[in-house]
């Protein structure tokens, strides 16, 4: 017997009947530390500790006659609320000791104090310890909850209503049959004190303090062990619904909200989807567990009815499958056999392939990312260089003593810088900047390459590449104090005021000549457009690699701060037919987010590359373009870098199983005129014997009648 389910079943609202106040309860918590028990048991040699509960623990022990294991309830002290729940146990398991299917009762120490009970050790442990390792199959929930109907008929016939009916409370023998055991809740059939039960087993008009015991109680709490056993929860009990009776400050206001839980919640429906599980038990189910106890079963004895009943129909299904669809059967066999053998060949080729084609996946994002990240730390540490120069920090602290009036010195240099940046991306084959730029150390802009009236000298210190925050705040509401960044950075995306292009920048602190504090942010942006221009063939109109191209290939970059695309395919050629067009912010949803996320803890290695695959991407553009960029797709993400992205490549799944596709449906076609075949071969078979018998019954005559006239006495 596993005691500790048994020695821990108090019920979770109030315990039992009687309520305790805030001394008993911590005298219980005090009772209930782990120590050897204080009372001595003639005969028997304490062992162990099997557990403990509120009122008392339960202890192995081995008789010292026999040998034979025990297990010996021992309850805090003698006397009060202990010596009521000793006396209403023992006497509802006196008066059911017939009962196989009932814990056996040995031994009462009425004497001894602290007080205790001797009962059979079941070794088997707990239905409530079974089912921790999952549901249980049909057959054998079935099998365990007749044994505890059984039960509750005994007790039921004898007049005991069990009122505390819970996994944890049915023991396992060693042949895994169920026995009933703790019986401190129970009530006789004729008293009228309530009996709290335990949450998401207890009946809805139990949870009441004024409540009169039903034997109702004990077939929902059946039902709902039933419905565990099948499903692998009792009914209702979602963390919602616990958060939701845990927010309660008092017990009738936890009761309340339970009864109001069962009544008013969803009908449970998980079993009728466990695969076994037929209409007739999923009724029964249903029936048990009515919050209306007017449309419950009456007792345990009308669940067990219905039970024998579902057999007995059950036990007639065979002989009429083989009496007269046996052919069919048959037929239909050799076609689920097929059917299985094609879904076996489908899904594993298209395992295969899929497979295959996030290999190549990911060998092209973790390819992409390096490239670049490369490009990007290249641009960095030249915008870096520039930011050190002492004759820049010269000319801006210069400028900036004249108060701005006289920029010619620094306008020289950065032009010259980035004239020497334009040519070395040309020379590379690369997109060059969309714009170089310089903001004080408040934000403002002293200088754009090209240059820009709407810009100039306006206040730019709300946006995140001048203060690294990973927000861009909205014009007029930057944050009082914000400060310029301290370190390169690779901001947020943003829409350019003098381009109306939507950008993303590359931005480098300039310290004073002490490195002492920023007095500048040098930036260059780059379109997100042409981000991935140039490692992806044919994203240029004019390229003629874009026929040759895999049409169902695309490669992508999201920013994992925000998880908005930076570059698509499908935003360049928005931009590409009217750059001035405004294309909408596009996020990933919420579990991809939620997929991609554990990647980017931040406790992870920056430089290493974390690379994740999908078999069922969702690309966010479907939803403005769903013909090209709907349904799902195979997709390997890999981190760029340290730069807050992520590279994607992704293919059409529907491009990609094309070859399954089409094997399946040669396959299926084939199946069909097999089965079809078949189907024809079986009938004419059929018919043949059936015409031999008949020609057979014609050929055979009849056997004359006998002669039943009178005989007449002559």
């Amino acid at each position: 017997m596993d005691a500790t389910d048994s020695a821990t079943n108090a019920p979770q609202l109030s315990g039992d009947t009687e309520r305790q106040d805030e001394a008993a309860l911590a005298k219980s918590v005090i009772l209930s530390q782990r120590r050897p028990p204080t009372v001595s048991v003639p005969g028997l040699t304490i062992l162990r500790c099997l557990g403990e509960g509120a009122y008392g623990s339960v202890w192995q022990a081995r008789e010292k006659n026999t040998g034979k294991l025990v297990a010996v309830k021992v309850y805090s002290h003698r006397g009060g609320l202990d010596w009521s729940l000793l006396s209403r146990e023992v006497e509802k398991l006196a008066i059911l000791y017939t009962s196989r299917n009932v814990v056996g009762l040995l031994e009462v120490g009425w004497g001894s104090d602290p007080p205790y009970y001797v009962m059979e050790y079941l070794e088997r442990g707990s239905l409530a310890a079974l089912l921790a390792d999952g549901p249980l199959s049909v057959r054998e929930a079935v099998r365990i909850t007749k044994g505890i109907l059984q039960a509750l008929v005994h007790a039921h016939g004898s007049g005991v209503l069990h009122c505390d009916l819970k996994p944890a409370n049915v023991l396992l023998d060693a042949d895994l049959e169920p026995r009933l055991c703790d019986f401190g809740q129970s009530r006789l059939s004729c008293e009228q004190s309530p009996a709290l039960g335990t949450l998401f087993y207890m009946a809805p008009e139990q949870a009441d303090l004024q409540a009169v015991p039903d034997a109702r109680w004990d077939v929902y709490a059946l039902g709902a062990v039933l419905y565990h056993q099948l499903c692998g929860a009792p009914p209702h009990r979602t963390p919602e619904a616990e958060r939701q009776i845990e927010s309660a400050t008092s017990l009738d206001e936890r009761l309340a909200e339970y009864r109001r839980l069962v009544r008013d919640g969803a009908k449970p429906t998980a079993h009728r989807r466990v695969r076994g599980v037929d209409r007739r038990l999923a009724e029964l189910v249903d029936r048990c567990l009515e919050p209306d106890p007017a449309k419950r079963f009456a007792n345990a004895q009308a669940v067990l009815d219905a039970l024998d009943q579902r057999e007995r129909s059950q036990s007639f299904r065979p002989l009429l499958a083989l009496g007269g669809l046996g052919p069919v059967l048959l037929l239909l066999a050799l076609g689920m056999f097929y059917l299985d053998s094609m879904r076996d060949a489908v899904n594993s080729a298209t395992r295969n392939v899929t497979t295959r084609a996030l290999e190549s996946d990911v060998l092209s994002v973790e390819i992409l990312a390096r490239s670049v990240a490369r490009e990007i730390d290249k641009r960095s540490a030249e915008l870096e260089k520039v930011a050190d120069d002492p004759n820049l920090v010269d000319a801006i602290q210069s400028a900036a003593a004249r108060n701005w009036s006289d920029r010619t010195e620094l306008r020289n240099l950065l032009a010259q810088a980035k004239a020497r940046a334009d040519q070395s991306q040309r020379q590379l084959g690369l997109n060059r900047d969309g714009s170089w730029y310089l903001t004080d150390h408040l934000g403002f802009q002293r200088w754009r390459e090209p240059q820009d009236e709407k810009t100039f000298d306006k206040n730019f210190s709300y946006r995140d590449y001048f203060h690294g925050l990973g927000e861009q705040f909205e014009e007029g509401t930057t944050p009082p104090n914000i400060q310029p960044i301290t370190k390169p950075h690779v901001s947020l995306s943003y829409k350019s005021q003098a381009t109306g292009l939507n950008m993303v920048s590359l931005t480098a602190p300039v310290w004073d000549d002490k490195h002492e504090r920023v007095i500048g942010v040098l930036g260059r942006s780059m379109e997100l457009a042409q981000l991935l221009s140039p490692y992806v063939p044919g994203r240029h109109r004019d390229a003629e690699a874009d026929e040759e191209a895999d049409s169902s290939r695309r490669i992508v970059l999201i920013d994992d701060r925000n998880w908005q695309l930076l570059d698509h395919p499908w935003i360049s050629d928005e931009h590409r037919d009217d750059p001035t067009k405004d294309v909408p912010s596009l996020r990933l949803s919420d579990e991809t987010i939620a997929r991609l996320r554990p990647a980017t803890a931040s406790g992870e290695p920056a430089a290493i590359s974390v690379v994740i695959q999908m078999r069922d991407y969702i690309d966010p553009v479907g939803q403005f373009s769903p013909d090209e960029y709907g349904g799902e797709w195979l997709a390997a993400f890999s981190r760029v870098g340290d730069t807050g992205w992520f590279a994607i490549v992704q293919e059409r799944k529907s491009a990609v199983l094309r070859p399954v596709d089409a094997m399946a449906a040669r396959l299926r076609r084939d199946g069909a005129w097999a089965l079809v075949l078949s189907g024809v071969l079986i009938g004419t078979l059929w018919l043949v014997v059936l015409r031999g018998l008949k020609e057979r019954s014609e050929r055979t005559p009849l056997p004359s009648a006998p002669d039943r006239s009178p005989e007449i006495d002559g």
